[in-house]
Parts: C-alpha cells; structure tokens; sequence
C-alpha cells in the first residue's frame, strides 16, 4: 500500500449507530492505513445507545457528530460502504468514489423492547461491526480478498 491513507465512508440513513460504530472500529483498528468517515442519507444525531456501547468497548465518540453525505459530494472517497438497505437505495453516486460495497447489519434503533432489549440491540450491532471492520479490511488479506487495494 502507498503511503497515502485510502478514504472509506460508512453510509447509513440517520448517521446515528451502524455507520458511527464502523468508522470509529476502523480508525481504531487501521487507522494507519485508512482515514475513515461515515454519514447518513438522513442525519439525525448520535444515539446515545451507540454512545454508550462504544464506550464500553473502550471507543469515545462523545465528540462525534452525525453528518449528511451531501458534505462528502465531490471528495475523492476510496471505497463507500452503505451499511443499511435503505442508504443502499438513497446514497447518492459519488463521482469521486473509486469503489462502492454494501454490507447490511440490523438497525439497532429499531429494536422496540425494554431498556435492557434495546441496550443488548446495541451491544450485538456492535460486536457484529467489529468483527467484520477486523476482518474485511485486515490488510494482512490475500490480495484478492482486500476490499481495497
């Protein structure tokens, strides 16, 4: 890999969880290799839920804010990753963007229950995340399994 950090964009609907926890385990994970971001079709603030468990997990995003994909039209993007079904319907086409993948996971503010059952939503999104950001963009892969090269 060159020296220049390759730019991965987590796109979600609301910017709120999913695509807030994977450019958070990202930039932790590879954040030598990757500069990574994350926005929503739809921003609507980060959820404290996704807060909460992201810091039980040692990560802050205290600080982070929820922003809309339109910040990143006409920026050069590596790779986007819409994390939901429904951003994969409305992100909009990145002329800048080199590569575009989709991978779904569950939204976790969707999940009607007690507080318990809503924290525990959170908690498996989280871990799910975390696996597959270790995994997928692991740069000891096989070129041919990279997501990006």
């Amino acid at each position: 890999m060159d020296a220049k950090k390759k730019r991965v964009l987590f796109v979600c609907t609301h910017n709120s969880a999913r695509s807030q926890m994977a450019e958070a385990f990202l930039r932790f994970f590879y954040g030598d290799i990757y500069e990574a971001l994350s926005a929503g079709t739809e921003p609507k603030g980060i959820h404290p839920l996704t807060i909460k468990v992201m810091a039980e997990d040692g990560l802050d995003l205290s600080t982070q804010r929820s922003k809309s994909v339109d910040e990143f039209i006409g920026q050069e993007i590596d790779l986007v990753v819409t994390v939901c079904d429904s951003a994969r319907e409305s992100c909009p086409f990145f002329p800048y963007g080199k590569k575009r993948i989709h991978h779904s996971f569950r939204d976790p503010a969707s999940i009607i229950g007690s507080d318990r059952e809503q924290i525990e939503a959170f908690r498996q999104v989280r871990d799910e995340i975390k696996k597959w950001v270790r995994e997928a963009f692991n740069p000891d892969q096989t070129r041919e399994n990279r997501l990006i090269d």
